[in-house]
């Protein structure tokens, strides 16, 4: 076992040597609290051994939390390892510290662990270099829309909605179309809003037709992020949705779109029993910017949620 004296001569560090060594798991996990405070390289390393080799899991956990504050190398790759504990609390106290990493230049030593056997791992890993932004870790990410496991493919999913790979485009789509997983099938379908362009189109508006909810939900609000006029028609049609949910998404979509087209239902989404959703058709009649909404909003001044009559206020506003 390594000794404080294999890895310092800091007094400070060497004060706290009864209590970091004590049989106590709990005296030694308050000592390893203290020891982070100091702040010294030389803790640095005690931590990294204890965080290895502890035999309680409690403070093996507690030294992977202390670790978060730094973004040296040998800490990243002690955090990696602790991924593979054979304890459930250290590996996810390990996963949480590598997703706080915000120097880049971690993200090469978290990379070669996406390609490890256990799928946790690999979770643990593309979500911290979804958070880091690493844009060398996108052909990784590509590769591991063909995981096996779910989790792994929509943490995939997020690194490479956030490096905005378009290249990607053509994998997410076909994830937001036929992956199994629902989950999966919402985040490619909200990845899908990194393109500007109407080759999203076809696979968003499938998505939109989606057997869950969420996923029409995801569809309906990525819809209004491209932009595309084209959009409207599945929008208006999404109105009629079984779940609010997702008429929310399309009317506010409707609105950031300014889908003229899109006047009438609107009118009628004004008068409906939700408030939440009259609130939004609101909104959405004001950026629509067509006279016609005028009266029927001039109508819903009326309205007995006083949100409602704010967004009324705000939509008669823009039209004056």
């Amino acid at each position: 076992m390594t000794t404080l004296l294999d890895v310092t001569d800091n007094d400070d560090i060497l004060a706290l040597q009864p209590r970091l060594t004590d049989e106590d798991a709990g005296v030694r996990r308050i000592a390893l609290i203290e020891l982070a405070d100091l702040e010294e390289p030389d803790g640095l390393l005690w931590l990294i051994d204890r965080l290895a080799d502890d035999p309680s899991e409690e403070v093996r956990a507690e030294a992977a939390r202390l670790l978060e504050a730094w973004e040296d190398a040998p800490v990243v790759e002690a955090l990696c390892r602790a991924l593979t504990d054979p304890s459930p609390a250290v590996q996810a106290a390990a996963a949480q510290s590598l997703s706080l990493l915000k120097c880049a230049e971690a993200g090469r030593v978290i990379l070669p662990w996406t390609g490890h056997a256990d799928s946790s791992v690999r979770i643990a890993a593309f979500r911290a270099l979804r958070e880091l932004r690493f844009a060398e870790a996108a052909p990784a990410a590509l590769q591991a829309l063909n995981d096996r496991d779910a989790s792994v493919r929509r943490e995939a999913v997020g690194v490479l909605g956030w490096l905005k790979q378009l290249d990607a485009l053509p994998a997410l789509a076909r994830l937001a179309s036929d992956d199994a997983d629902t989950e999966v099938r919402r985040a490619a379908t909200g990845a899908l809003g990194l393109a500007s362009d109407a080759q999203v189109l076809p696979a968003l508006s499938q998505a939109l037709r989606d057997q869950a909810w969420q996923v029409r939900e995801e569809a309906a609000t990525t819809l209004g992020k491209v932009g595309h006029a084209d959009a409207g028609p599945a929008l208006i049609e999404a109105l009629s949705d079984d779940y609010w949910q997702v008429r929310l998404r399309a009317t506010r979509s409707l609105g950031r779109l300014r889908y003229k087209a899109a006047l009438d239902p609107l009118i009628e989404t004004l008068c409906h029993r939700i408030s939440n959703l009259r609130k939004e058709a609101a909104l959405a009649l004001g950026e629509l910017n067509d006279k016609g909404a005028i009266a029927p909003l001039q109508a819903a001044q009326k309205d007995g949620d006083p949100e409602v009559r704010k967004a009324v206020r705000i939509a008669l506003s823009q039209l004056q």
